[in-house]
């Protein structure tokens, strides 16, 4: 099937479309980016333009259309080890910290370390935090480590949950004493290996969306996910994330995004080359 262009009008219907189910928002001039994504669906469902696929999205009860549309936009760009400072931040100087005031606060238990990656993508971010962790010495069997990672996109989060990449994904960001070290291969795939896997869990949520039943949070990583999203939504996420956030937790974001013009409950700290956001009272 020849490629379908998107007219002036589809592009305005489908975009309201995607800012209300994903908070995703595509502005004038991103049409071309509709097309690429979609254009494999409309092939693969045998719709005859954007408007039929908009309108059999609307009428499908199992929102599984409403899935794919949602796996197609989300952008899934993402690697191990990605910009590699908010790694060694949380290697020498969060962890470290953390597990300090929290060995100190009860000496009778385990130290509790409760880590959300907010836009977790297909893994990537939540195992290199696993893989750092189990190379300090931060393991299950001597601290309660819970680290938790969410996805709007249910392809992102089979993906994650399964931990099996292709040759491209793990040539992104791991040395060959990583890949051998962490993962099984599999064929001409690889399969994080099980000591990791055990250490995150990984659930599908919409940013846009209420935050239910997540519990308090020590670090937060929200890293290149606010540009996709409005002024509003953006400052709606961030006051959330604080409600969630422990009164001494940190939050990283990317290295290019700022709060400034979101929120201002938080004071930014620098460690090395590295920025990360604590409550203005710590």
């Amino acid at each position: 099937m020849a490629k379908i262009k998107v007219t002036p009008e589809e592009f305005k219907q489908f975009s309201k479309y995607i800012l209300d189910i994903s908070g995703i928002a595509l502005d004038a001039g991103k049409e071309y980016l509709l097309e690429t994504r979609l254009n494999p669906l409309i092939s693969k469902l045998e719709c005859s333009s954007f408007f039929e696929l908009l309108q059999r999205a609307k009428t499908d009860f199992k929102k599984e259309i409403e899935n794919e549309i949602i796996d197609a936009i989300s952008t899934n760009e993402t690697y191990f080890f990605r910009d590699k400072s908010p790694f060694e931040l949380l290697q020498h100087k969060i962890f470290p910290d953390l597990i300090d005031r929290r060995s100190q606060k009860n000496l009778s238990l385990k130290p509790t370390i409760r880590l959300w990656s907010a836009a977790n993508s297909t893994g990537q971010e939540i195992y290199s935090i696993a893989m750092t962790l189990i190379e300090m010495g931060i393991t299950p069997d001597k601290y309660n480590i819970k680290l938790f990672g969410t996805d709007i996109s249910d392809a992102a989060i089979a993906q994650a949950s399964y931990g099996l990449y292709n040759k491209f994904e793990v040539a992104r960001g791991l040395d060959l004493r990583r890949l051998n070290r962490y993962f099984d291969k599999q064929d001409d795939r690889y399969k994080i290996k099980d000591e990791v896997r055990v250490m995150a869990q990984f659930k599908k949520m919409n940013l846009i969306r209420p935050f239910v039943g997540l519990g308090k949070f020590d670090i937060i990583l929200c890293r290149n996910v606010m540009i996709y999203f409005t002024s509003e939504d953006r400052k709606k996420i961030y006051h959330n994330i604080s409600k969630v956030l422990e009164p001494d937790g940190y939050l990283i974001i990317g290295s290019t995004e700022s709060l400034v013009n979101d929120i201002d409950l938080f004071f930014s700290k620098k460690y090395l080359n590295s920025v990360f956001y604590q409550f203005k009272n710590q």
